[in-house]
């Protein structure tokens, strides 16, 4: 019941973000969208340290393994791997710099849509491989952290979904469909998350690295896409102070209930 709930949490949390939409009444205020985008980075970057990176140094100090290796070497896999997709997938990355420009906001919230569910993959992954962990007994890794990343990710998936669906309410998309292409950027997590539970059981020695290489992928995703999305134009402070708050909200979450 923890397991199947712990999977399901993050995908509740695009749910009720995208529903945001059914409050909106014209087009997202430009301060909430900045908040929105710190929020998640912020979150993320704690939930990389504290369920991810010094999770995978525990446990590689109980194999008896270099503890910095599998952190140092899963990162960067992490890093280059949404390294890759970004260039095999053109032009989907979240401030759309693309060689034409972009000229519609229909177009620009079709890419962030693409990237938000891009990324979800990574997230998604980071939850099963927690799972994963806690359920082998001796990774370090308790489902109380399990949960708690869990938790992390769907407060910071809320914010997510709600930069997708209420910007396509903003380009004239209906309520209805803005609310579930919300929904389904958040349907690859909990995908990612049981696929990974079944690899993982089998390929337990190499968990440290999985846990680094979520991490490395997160980061990725907020050097590349929501600080350079949350420092664009006017406000950027107020993305930054989202940040802030996410990560202390991030690591509260975690040092408390890990």
């Amino acid at each position: 019941m923890q397991l199947t709930l712990g999977l399901l949490i993050p995908f509740l949390g695009t749910t009720l973000g995208s529903a945001m939409v059914f409050l909106m009444k014209k087009e997202i205020n430009k301060k909430v969208e900045k908040v929105l985008l710190g929020f998640a980075a912020g979150i993320m970057i704690a939930a990389s340290v504290w369920s991810l990176i010094i999770p995978s140094i525990e446990m590689a100090k109980e194999q008896n393994i270099i503890a910095w290796i599998p952190a140092t070497v899963g990162f960067l896999l992490g890093i280059l791997f949404l390294l890759v997709l970004d260039h095999l997938i053109p032009h989907l990355n979240m401030h759309g710099n693309n060689e034409e420009g972009i000229k519609a906001k229909l177009k620009k919230t079709t890419m962030r849509v693409f990237a938000v569910t891009l990324h979800n993959i990574p997230e998604g992954m980071a939850v099963g491989v927690a799972f994963a962990g806690a359920l082998v007994g001796n990774s370090g890794i308790t489902m109380e952290a399990a949960i708690s990343l869990a938790i992390g990710i769907a407060i910071q998936n809320f914010p997510e979904g709600a930069i997708i669906s209420m910007p396509l309410k903003s380009d004239g998309i209906s309520k209805a469909k803005s609310f579930l292409y919300g929904v389904l950027s958040g349907v690859v997590e909990p995908i990612g998350a049981i696929i990974t539970i079944i690899l993982t059981q089998a390929v337990v020695p190499i968990l440290p690295y999985l846990l680094s290489f979520a991490a490395g992928a997160m980061i990725y995703v907020v050097a590349e896409e929501l600080i350079p999305e949350s420092q664009t134009g006017k406000h950027s402070d107020i993305g930054t102070l989202g940040l802030a708050i996410g990560f202390i909200i991030m690591m509260i979450l975690d040092v408390a209930l890990g």
